[in-house]
Parts: structure tokens; C-alpha cells; sequence
């Protein structure tokens, strides 16, 4: 119910005026411009208002109160963000928790490549060059393409390759692989923000030769008298079908768009180079190897670098993408190419496991993490076994669907497991743990042997309060 209108000016007219609040002393010395505090108080006097106008009756603060509560949000701001957190999950590539920690000689490219850098000039001539030049050589080798090309992330690698390959008439997808990836955005979707027709074949559980050929005949449902111009594949990275199932296996496909004379995209979405991880997802060059023309995959999930698009594969389709005005629009920054030209060097390198953190976390063995938990343990001085439990870890990131890997959690002693885990959240640094079974875990596998003394830090802060 509204407040009676004498009540509700009397409760207005207690709130303190903007200039009264900006001369607090709180707001003194914040080393903000006036005119962002401004902006700050006058807004929290909106929401006062808007509160007492729905008939609320908020504890309206006087100007210090109120300046305070500015000041710490002027504070909070200060601080950089994104922060850095304790990724004690247990998934490995947490998409909520920047997916793919990156090597220590990534960091350090990005740092180097964070002031001036020789972007887009040639040295030796002082000529402007392209941002592409050194990066794009080491990829071709790495992935065994014919060329390649950066775009800043996955989805802008989809819209780019189906803008510019999809017209005029449009791309065949299966109802099978119609996935829907991260925040609701889904596979036909993306393809077809660029204007690309998404021309959908088959059933949801299988989809035969002849659906394909019916579409770049021209023949589809729906689509009669337009053949397709191109076939897109979209690997199931992040879910699994079985029972009556049926899919067209990509070399099988591959024949069909060479008889006519169409390119085949396929979407692998992972960025799998091999290289240790959890066998099951196929890499970038068995994608190539088995007739895609293109591939199109992450920088930041199983190629453990950076946030980034990769489209490789022929030549000719690579250029016509890289030509494209929307490359100029999706093209990625100085820094993110500097850790994708550290990440590839070290898959690069003649060793089996890349130097890569996912690598490392994917393949440590549960000895080694039983050790950890229990040096942590007993420096805390819980109870063993009690505290060191058996648990199941997982890639994430959309990567291995159902796939889980041995692994050990230190078990927090608790009788409040949600209040516990929101107190790591809030503490410093932040710990992101997980609740199973009425108990707060926090997995080992994907805590970077490096932060071990920082979460003993934050545990010791929680056994404190």
C-alpha cells in the first residue's frame, strides 16, 4: 500500500540533500571526481525515495550514513577486477571462473605485450604490417592447416565462416547437433545472426545422407528451390545422445559436400590438440584430417589459452573470412594474441603434457593430490581421514560431456556447509568451493599447487571467526 501523502512527504523530507552528503568527510578524501560521488549519492537517494513511494519504510540514513555507504562502494571499485579466486570446484575449466588459467609465459607475454608493442609494424622496415604476421605461421604448423585466422572468441569464429560461406543459400545443420551453448545462445542461432539461412535436416536423435543431399538439392522441407551453399557440422561437445541415434560421421559428410561443390564447416568448439588430456574429443587436426574444409574451436577450453576464435583449415576459405569487413570487427587484441602465441609454443614443444596449468591439473595423480590435502589438513589440525575424501573431478567448460576423473577434496568441518562455502566466496582470497551431499568439498585437482599456502590462508581465516 502507497504511504498517505502527508506521511510519505514527511519521510521524504528526512533524507539528506546531495550537497549535504558529498561534504561528509567520508567522501573527503576518496580520490574520486565530484561529480562520480554525485552520481553515486543521487542515485541511492532515487532508490531511497523509490522505496518509501511503494510504501516501504527503509531506515533512511542521515548524510554520514549515506556517505558512507558511497564511500564504500567507491572503495569496492577501486579494487581491479575481474579478482583472481581459488578454484576449488573440482572443474577444471569452471566457464564462471575464466575457464582456462593461463601458463605463467602466457601471463608474462601479456604483460610484455600490454605497453608498446610491434602490433602491426615490421621492424626492420618500419613499415605498418599485420597483427597476424608472427602468430599465424606457428598455428598453421601446430594444427597441420593450410592457414588460419583469430577472431575473439568461438561464437565470432561460427558468425564469421557462416556470414561469409553460408550465402546465398544458406547452411545445413542437423536437428541433432542444433546445441545450445553458454547464457542461452544456441549453434543455429549464431550462424545465423549474420544473415546466413540455417537450413535444418534431420530428426533430433538421427539424420541420414539423404537429409543432406535434399538440402543442397535445393529440396529441403520448407527450403524447396534453394540449394544450400555450404554444411555445417557442430561437434555435441557439451552433451551426449545414445539409444536410437544416428548421425552422419564427418568423413562421410565430407564426401557429400565435395560432390557438390560445397565447403564443409565444422564446429569443434573445444580446441582439443591432444596432448594428455581425457581421451573422447576429437582434436582440430582429426577434424581436418578427415575432410572438414574448415574448423572453427576455442582458444580458452581444452587448448588451455587465452579467450579466442580459431578458424582453420584451407587456404582459400581462411582468406575469404579474413577479408570479410566483420573480421575487422571480431579481430582480438594485442594481449590476447600475445598469450595465444606462448600458448601454441608450448604445445609446440617436444614433450608429452604441454607446460599448460589445465594439462597439469588434468593429469596429476591422485597421490600427489592426497598429499597436498593432507599437509593441508594437518596444518589445520582436522581430523584425519575425516578431512581428506575421496571425489570426482571434471574438465567443464562444455568439454567431455559425463566424463569425471578421480580426484581429492579436503571436506570442511562445518554444521553450516552454505554459510561456510559464502564466507570463502567473501573472504581473501576468494575461495569457490563446491556442496555435496550436505558437505562443503573443496577439490584439489583444480587448485594450482602454487595457492596451497593462500587457501591454508582463507581456511585459517574461517576456522577464526
Amino acid at each position: 500500500m502507497s504511504q498517505p501523502r502527508s506521511e510519505l512527504s514527511s519521510l521524504l523530507s528526512r533524507l539528506p540533500k546531495v550537497d549535504q552528503v558529498l561534504d561528509q568527510p567520508a567522501l573527503a578524501d576518496s580520490g574520486w571526481q565530484r561529480a562520480i560521488q554525485k552520481r553515486l549519492v543521487t542515485d541511492a537517494l532515487d532508490a531511497l525515495r523509490a522505496e518509501v513511494r511503494d510504501g516501504k519504510t527503509p531506515a533512511l540514513p542521515d548524510a554520514a550514513a549515506l556517505a558512507s555507504r558511497v564511500r564504500a562502494t567507491l572503495d569496492d571499485w577501486s579494487r581491479p577486477r575481474p579478482r583472481p579466486v581459488i578454484n576449488a570446484t573440482g572443474v577444471l575449466l569452471h566457464t564462471n571462473l575464466g575457464r582456462a588459467p593461463l601458463s605463467p609465459a602466457a601471463r608474462r607475454a601479456m604483460v610484455d605485450a600490454a605497453g608498446s608493442c610491434d602490433l602491426e609494424v615490421v621492424l626492420p622496415t618500419g613499415q605498418r604490417g599485420s597483427r597476424f604476421t608472427a602468430l599465424l605461421p606457428l598455428l598453421r604448423a601446430v594444427l597441420h592447416a593450410e592457414d588460419a585466422h583469430v577472431v575473439n572468441n568461438n561464437a565470432a569464429a561460427l558468425l564469421l565462416a557462416c556470414t561469409v560461406l553460408g550465402p546465398p543459400g544458406g547452411v545445413v545443420l542437423s536437428h541433432g547437433q542444433m546445441v545450445e551453448i553458454g547464457d542461452g545462445f544456441r549453434v543455429a542461432t549464431m550462424a545465423a545472426a549474420g544473415g546466413c539461412p540455417v537450413i535444418g535436416v534431420g530428426s533430433t536423435n538421427r539424420t541420414h545422407p539423404r537429409d543432406y543431399e535434399a538440402a543442397l538439392r535445393g529440396e529441403a522441407p520448407g527450403h524447396e528451390g534453394r540449394p544450400a551453399s555450404a554444411i555445417l557440422w557442430a561437434h555435441r561437445s557439451n552433451f551426449e545422445q545414445s539409444g536410437f541415434v544416428r548421425e552422419v560421421e564427418l568423413p562421410a559428410l565430407s564426401e557429400i559436400a565435395r560432390a557438390h561443390g560445397v565447403p564443409l564447416v565444422a564446429d569443434l568448439g573445444s580446441g582439443s590438440l591432444g596432448g594428455g588430456l581425457p581421451e573422447g574429443e576429437p582434436t582440430v587436426m582429426e577434424y581436418l584430417q578427415q575432410g572438414a574444409d574448415l574448423v572453427l574451436c576455442s582458444g580458452d577450453k581444452l587448448m588451455g589459452g587465452p579467450q579466442a576464435g580459431i578458424i582453420a583449415g584451407k587456404a582459400e576459405l581462411v582468406q575469404r573470412c579474413r577479408r570479410h569487413p566483420m573480421a575487422r570487427a571480431l579481430r582480438p587484441d594485442k594481449t590476447t594474441l600475445a598469450a595465444l602465441h606462448a600458448t601454441f609454443a608450448a604445445h609446440a614443444r617436444p614433450q608429452g603434457v604441454p607446460s599448460l596449468p589445465l594439462h597439469q591439473m588434468a593429469t596429476v595423480s591422485v597421490t600427489e593430490l592426497r598429499q597436498r590435502a593432507e599437509a593441508l589438513a594437518s596444518a589445520l589440525a582436522w581430523p584425519l581421514p575425516q578431512a581428506v575424501v575421496d571425489s570426482r573431478a571434471t574438465i567443464g567448460g562444455g568439454s567431455l560431456p559425463g566424463d569425471t576423473m578421480d580426484s581429492v577434496a579436503l571436506r570442511v568441518p562445518t554444521k553450516a556447509p552454505s554459510r561456510d562455502a559464502k564466507r570463502l566466496r567473501l573472504g581473501d582470497p576468494p575461495v569457490v568451493g563446491r556442496i555435496e551431499d550436505d558437505a562443503l568439498l573443496l577439490d584439489l585437482r583444480s587448485v594450482d599447487p602454487h595457492d596451497d599456502e593462500r587457501l591454508l590462508h582463507a581456511l585459517r581465516a574461517l576456522q577464526s571467526r
